[in-house]
């Protein structure tokens, strides 16, 4: 049984680290939120008062925190968490942040004698708390192997990208992806109901021919052909509109900065700005749909 400490307790967090008490570990918390701090408690977490406290004295410490700006602040500097905890300490960032502060964050972790990886996850809410969430893992190998048990607790699919930060590479390409093929779907699913073509019909070819893809199979943004996809809950998020902007965005960065053609990536982005500019940030990205239909 090791001693975690976990920063970020929110919609994501608070599950995974459920996951890690269910199976026979010691959890340390922080959290801004006191409703998050409740809900650990009650999952049989211990809370602190600081991010410094959840580390202290921890043989491993998890992070899930909203952007890189709030990565480096928690972990460089004379008050960061890279500070106080103990030689050895592995870290495990599960934030979705731009590569380069993933970097310098690893960067700095290994001068102070840490061990991080950057393990960004796939698979929404639901994933996380079912525990079967998917790790992209970017970071040396020794840190890997050391972080495959805490990872096996939260997920399901767990893969090792290469070295710092290319956890993240992974995750905003795999999120550009998804983006581009659920805005694809769904204007496919308005061309349909332009021309009079079931909803049922158009999934019952698609799903089996080469239309074929996730946003279409598991995620489909019409109500009816998958009964789990958001679209038959009035679109309650599994994954935000606001949180595929932001990967959308950090992908477009690293396009910019790596100087790759993303053309259909900037498009894709600009939809969601537009969709999540209108009030639908916290609505599920599939929802775009509407936005495509002309529906506010």
């Amino acid at each position: 049984m090791a001693k975690i400490g976990f920063i970020g307790l929110g919609n994501m967090g608070g599950p995974m680290a459920a996951n890690l008490i269910n199976a026979g570990h010691a959890l340390t918390g922080f959290d801004l939120s006191a409703d998050a701090i409740d809900t650990f408690r009650g999952n049989g977490g211990d809370s602190v008062a600081t991010a410094t406290d959840a580390v202290t004295g921890m043989d491993v410490v998890v992070t899930m925190l909203p952007a890189g700006t709030h990565v480096r602040q928690v972990y460089l500097g004379d008050d960061g968490i890279l500070a106080v905890a103990k030689p050895g300490t592995l870290f495990i960032d599960s934030s979705t942040i731009d590569v380069q502060t993933a970097r310098d964050v690893a960067a700095a972790a290994a001068e102070a004698g840490m061990m991080m990886i950057d393990a960004p996850v796939s698979g929404g809410v639901g994933g996380a708390s079912a525990g079967t969430l998917t790790f992209m893992v970017g970071g040396p190998e020794g840190a890997f192997a050391r972080a495959e048990e805490y990872l096996n607790a939260m997920g399901k699919t767990i893969v090792h990208a290469g070295g710092a930060g290319n956890g993240q590479a992974a995750k905003i390409c795999n999120n550009m992806i998804l983006g581009i093929s659920m805005i694809g779907v769904s204007e496919a699913f308005v061309l349909a109901e332009k021309l009079g073509l079931d909803h049922q019909k158009l999934y019952d070819i698609s799903s089996t021919a080469s239309g074929q893809c996730w946003s279409m199979t598991t995620y489909c943004p019409v109500p009816g052909p998958v009964p789990t996809s958001p679209a038959n809950r009035d679109y309650e998020a599994g994954f935000t509109a606001a949180m595929m902007l932001k990967d959308l965005k950090l992908a477009q960065d690293a396009a910019n900065t790596s100087g790759a053609s993303t053309p259909l990536g900037a498009e894709a982005a600009q939809i969601y700005n537009l969709y999540t500019g209108a009030g639908n940030g916290a609505v599920d990205f599939s929802g775009v749909i509407n936005f495509l239909r002309g529906i506010s």
